[in-house]
């Protein structure tokens, strides 16, 4: 019985989500709009040599009357470092 209590009664453990969280402000409005980047699924692999490189893209909007899509561009090591970033229409915080 004890058995059966070790193997159907415990809950699996989930593995903690790990996120990259920015922020951005609009440079028309001036609105601050939060970003996250999910390290495990938004990643695209660029083979490189020397080491691969993962990048992922954004595109942000606010949620007022301005209309500016703010694009941000990241880049990562294979350990999920960042190494650089680049954004069109606004400015990091």
């Amino acid at each position: 019985m004890n058995f059966l209590q070790k193997l159907f009664g415990s809950t699996p453990a989930k593995p903690d989500k790990k996120y990259y969280t920015f922020s951005v402000k609009c440079k028309r409005c001036g609105e601050i709009i939060e970003g996250r980047v999910d390290l495990d699924n938004d990643l695209s692999v660029e083979y490189e040599e020397g080491g691969d490189i993962y990048h992922a893209r954004k595109l942000l909007m606010g949620e007022n009357r301005c209309f500016q899509r703010i694009e941000v561009e990241l880049k990562f090591t294979a350990n999920r470092e960042l190494i650089e970033k680049q954004i069109t229409g606004g400015e990091f915080t």
